[in-house]
């Protein structure tokens, strides 16, 4: 795996990641706190409210950033956000209202927005290689579970010895690193294509998206993985706390079995890979979390939900969520021109957090209305379902060279002269010649 840390600029741009994922996991914690002075006893609302603006900006900003990215060198873009965002941050601490938590909340989500899906389409130029790409994307799994690890402790830690507001110092600093990181490295940008209009450029990573079999299965897969997960990050305190009576610690605890699963199964996942087609890992892992996610219901709702039973359930959830999850970008490299990877970059963004808006609020208004059994039986049924959905949508057969024909181009079109033939075949993506996905021809 740490082969991949060879390549300099790549090394650079993994150490961007992991310093911006600190800082901004110190702001998780920081912008909770803030919101308790600021709101008191209706701090929940509204850092729900900031939650629900932080997704909405996923679900709107990321297309259309895209759409104007194109226009910009890549390194000036992503810094450019770096900045932003470390702006935001430090003005956050000096808010005495919450409706300017809220507007610096929209911009700074909306540069998270911009900024995370060039990135990750940054990466396939600088390793072609699918299997260091491979790798690529396993780090990166790692970098999110060990900051979910991480940020908590050493925010805890940066608390015993200093006010809050401090924390979004440790936030600036992390973004102010990375924007640096990015700097000293050249990033390579996709080649122009014909000038296109802003309606074009903002929908066109969808029409790609929504006309490759693939992906219209990865985002079923996405509802399935946003199901588990939901019920993790909503619940897990509400369980371990008031279900259980067991103190806060434990709620670390039973997150951190959840983040260790996720990292043992992104670094065997590479492995895996090699062996096994994207398919065959992704669909029985997301089968995995509605299957465990009804074992827990099934066991609740005889004896009331124990503290191992707990534990071994969120470790295996961390296992079948990494694993539905980690290969998502191998599946969006092959379904692209280098040109498009960005725009099919930020639909898996935009589109993914839709299928969280979703079950964020359905696990929690689950868990409250109807109890823990009846929110792990819904979003348990909720992924089975999903991964039944990708199973139809995505084909069994899913080569990259796809056999078609070109009945609209003039035979001495050069994408087609030397055919020699009605039929040719190469690496099918959908972009400006190939407009939808040909039908299936039995052999």
């Amino acid at each position: 795996m740490l082969d991949v840390l060879s390549n300099r600029t790549y090394r650079h741009l993994f150490a961007a990641q992991v310093v911006a994922l600190i800082g901004t996991g110190l702001l998780t914690v920081a912008l909770g706190l803030l919101t308790y002075r600021l709101a008191g006893a209706e701090a929940g609302a509204a850092l729900g409210m900031a939650l629900a603006i932080k997704m909405v900006a996923y679900v709107l900003v990321a297309p259309v950033a895209n759409a104007f990215a194109g226009r910009l060198p890549r390194r000036a873009f992503l810094v450019a956000t770096d900045l932003v965002r470390a702006a935001v941050a430090l003005i956050l601490p000096f808010v005495d209202r919450i409706w300017q938590v809220y507007v610096l909340v929209l911009v700074l989500q909306s540069c998270s927005a911009a900024f995370t899906p060039t990135f990750q389409a940054t990466i396939p130029d600088i390793l072609p290689e699918e299997r260091d790409h491979t790798w690529a994307l396993s780090l990166s799994r790692l970098a999110y579970d060990l900051e979910n690890l991480l940020s908590p402790t050493l925010a805890a830690i940066l608390l015993t010895v200093a006010d809050f507001h401090w924390l979004f110092g440790g936030t600036v600093l992390g973004f102010l690193c990375s924007a640096a990181l990015v700097m000293s490295v050249g990033l390579p940008s996709p080649k122009r294509t014909e000038r296109r209009g802003i309606y074009d450029r903002t929908t066109r990573g969808l029409r790609i998206y929504l006309a490759t079999p693939r992906l219209r299965g990865l985002l079923a897969l996405n509802l399935a993985v946003s199901a588990a997960g939901s019920m993790v990050i909503v619940n897990t305190a509400v369980i371990v706390q008031a279900v259980l009576q067991r103190p806060q610690g434990d709620v670390a605890v039973a997150l951190g079995l959840f983040g260790g699963g996720s990292m043992v199964a992104a670094l065997l996942l590479p492995r895996v890979l090699d062996r096994l087609a994207d398919r065959t890992v992704m669909l029985p892992a997301a089968g995995l979390l509605g299957v465990v996610l009804l074992a827990f219901a099934a066991t609740t709702w005889g004896g009331g939900i124990g503290w191992p039973m707990l534990l071994a359930t969120w470790l295996v959830l961390g296992v079948g969520y990494s694993a539905t999850e980690t290969p998502t970008g191998r599946l969006l490299r092959r379904s692209a021109t280098p040109e498009d990877r960005p725009a099919v970059f930020a639909a898996q963004f935009a589109l993914s957090h839709v299928a969280w808006l979703v079950t964020y609020p359905l696990a929690g208004w689950l868990g409250v209305a109807t109890g823990m059994p009846v929110a792990l039986t819904v979003l348990g049924v909720l992924a089975l379902a999903a991964m039944a959905v990708a199973a139809v949508l995505w084909p069994a057969s899913d080569p990259d060279i796809v056999e078609h024909a070109h009945p609209d181009l003039a035979r001495d079109h050069p994408h087609i002269e030397g055919a020699g033939m009605d039929r040719h075949a190469h690496p099918f993506v959908i972009d400006d010649l190939h407009h939808r996905w040909p039908a299936h021809r039995p052999g």
